[in-house]
């Protein structure tokens, strides 16, 4: 307990899944978090289970006028950020010829832009303090290929984490990147999915599925001081898929 005692996090698509587990986790380990997602009725419902400490602010990640009204919200109510979680993404459950450049275009801006923006947004203020914690969620397909679209994003997120952490660590801010591999949320969920998803648990050498939190454990860790010399890396939870 209290492993991000009197820290300030910002979580985006924390309306549920992943986010939503990471949310969680931070409050109960001391910290206030902002709770970002397009879904307002879900994240509200969120941050009245989390209490006093987080607070809600609905947030398209592609926007660079909703990233400054993000901080500025963070700001007003919390008196600084230490912590960036970019988490907000999506995936097509699609062919590349099936891809549209309209659906292309859409998962470039969230997953990517939506990371940049991240980034560019709290670096300031961290910067100006001396300390911070980024923590960019990847994926098992920023290091191997998965689907045209995702794979780009997830891969583009991976080096830049890797720029980013380079020209931030003589300010004390650090920058890493998580890669999850197949996890329990609504991503993996689509209509047509579930049959491909049960297929492929049975080849992850942990014979299963995993659960959000144990991704947030590990984004815990990164966030924390416990982390305080780990920057510009990678750090997997897959079940093992990647040692194959």
């Amino acid at each position: 307990m209290g492993r991000l005692a009197d820290k300030v996090a910002i979580i985006t698509g924390a309306a549920q899944g992943m986010g939503a587990a990471h949310a969680r986790l931070f409050v109960s380990e001391g910290a206030k978090v902002v709770v970002t997602d397009i879904k307002e009725a879900e994240g509200q419902q969120l941050v009245a289970e989390l209490g006093k400490n987080a607070l809600f602010v609905k947030h398209d990640v592609s926007s660079e006028r909703g990233w400054q009204e993000v901080l500025a919200q963070t700001l007003a109510k919390f008196g600084k950020v230490d912590i960036l979680v970019n988490n907000a993404g999506i995936t097509f459950a699609k062919a590349l010829q099936d891809i549209s450049v309209d659906d292309y275009v859409k998962i470039f801006k969230i997953n990517q832009l939506g990371t940049f923006l991240g980034v560019k947004t709290v670096a300031k203020p961290m910067t100006e303090q001396g300390f911070g914690s980024i923590v960019n969620i990847s994926s098992l397909n920023g290091l191997v290929g998965g689907a045209v679209g995702y794979t780009d994003t997830k891969f583009a997120v991976r080096g830049m984490t890797k720029a980013a952490a380079l020209e931030l660590a003589p300010a004390g801010v650090r920058v890493n990147s998580v890669h999850p591999g197949v996890i329990e949320t609504p991503m993996i969920s689509q209509p047509g999915t579930e049959e491909a998803v049960k297929q492929f648990a049975k080849t992850i050498p942990l014979r299963r599925i995993a659960k959000p939190e144990e991704v947030s454990k590990l984004v815990l860790y990164l966030a924390s001081d416990d982390a305080s010399y780990a920057t510009g890396s990678e750090f997997v939870v897959d079940g093992g898929i990647s040692a194959q």
